[in-house]
């Protein structure tokens, strides 16, 4: 589309958009989202075919009339329900309260997690967060099953030592995703 059937466009769209959505809204039963909706497309459809409309009305009247016959043939409708405010998550209880301490939780891991070596971050993954056996981390990282069990104990004492907020935090460390933790190399 030029400039100058864009311009005109506009200008329809301003003088004419409050008729055409009264109509919209009476289509669609006096749901005014859904008359928004409707008239909203209909002005896309319209738009690209702008420059070639003689009876620019009416046609965008012809177009919301055949686009509202369209919904009603859909052999399930689809509505949505308007409310007036979204509904909480599964579980959720106060806003904001499980979020914060779920965000604390993941910077405490994150930095306790950082500090360990490479081998013990990735054993600690592998065993707690994969909930990997014995046997099957020491094949991945070609050790003994005795090194998996001393690094596991080793790892868990010095994140206890670098992290000792996490006792603090309780069940919710039980919960914790390893994958907002920062990545670790597996050998395989």
């Amino acid at each position: 589309m030029n400039a100058e059937g864009l311009e005109s466009f506009r200008d329809f769209v301003d003088s004419r958009s409050s008729a055409l959505l009264k109509t919209a809204v009476l289509l669609c039963g006096g749901d005014r989202h859904a008359g928004e909706d409707l008239l909203q497309n209909a002005l896309v459809k319209v738009a690209g075919r702008w420059q070639k409309i003689e009876e620019p009305e009416a046609y965008v009247r012809q177009v919301l009339y055949r686009q509202q016959v369209s919904r009603w043939r859909l052999k399930w409708p689809r509505r949505e329900v308007s409310v007036a405010e979204p509904p909480e998550p599964p579980g959720a209880g106060a806003p904001g309260a499980d979020t914060a301490a779920a965000a604390e939780l993941r910077l405490v891991m994150r930095q306790a997690l950082s500090r360990l070596t490479a081998r013990q971050r990735t054993v600690l993954v592998l065993r707690y967060f994969e909930d990997l056996p014995e046997a099957d981390v020491a094949r991945l990282l070609g050790c003994s099953v005795g090194t998996v069990r001393s690094t596991t104990h080793r790892s868990l004492a010095r994140l206890r030592r670098l992290a000792p907020e996490l006792a603090a935090l309780g069940p919710e460390a039980e919960r914790f995703d390893a994958r907002d933790c920062s990545p670790v190399e597996v050998r395989p």
